[in-house]
């Protein structure tokens, strides 16, 4: 086997096992039962797209996928955050809530 066969092949495998991986992440996704395995999921599939940009860069032997794959990461972050952020204020309220209802 020569090595472009050989990383032909690889890249192959890495494809089928990221796309694995997103189909995963969705199904998590949709049936989380909660916020923050939703978050989780979300953000797992945003590390999948990077991964899949950053092969398939190499495939098509186009290095322009790496920015996207650059971009992608910046706002995957910054998506985690925000939602980071919410599901923090919404179990505060939900604890103030349950404050009051005790109190009265």
């Amino acid at each position: 086997m020569t090595a472009a066969a050989f990383l032909d092949l690889s890249l192959n495998i890495a494809m089928v096992m990221i796309l694995l991986g997103l189909a995963v992440a969705f199904i998590r996704l949709a049936i989380g039962p909660s916020l923050a395995d939703r978050v989780v999921a979300l953000d797992m599939m945003t590390i999948s797209i990077i991964a899949f940009c950053g092969v398939y860069a190499i495939l098509v032997e186009d290095p322009s996928f790496l920015d996207v794959a650059i971009v992608l990461a910046l706002v995957g972050f910054l998506a985690t955050v925000a939602l980071a952020r919410y599901a923090e204020r919404r179990f505060e309220r939900e604890a103030d809530e349950r404050k009051e209802d005790e109190d009265a």
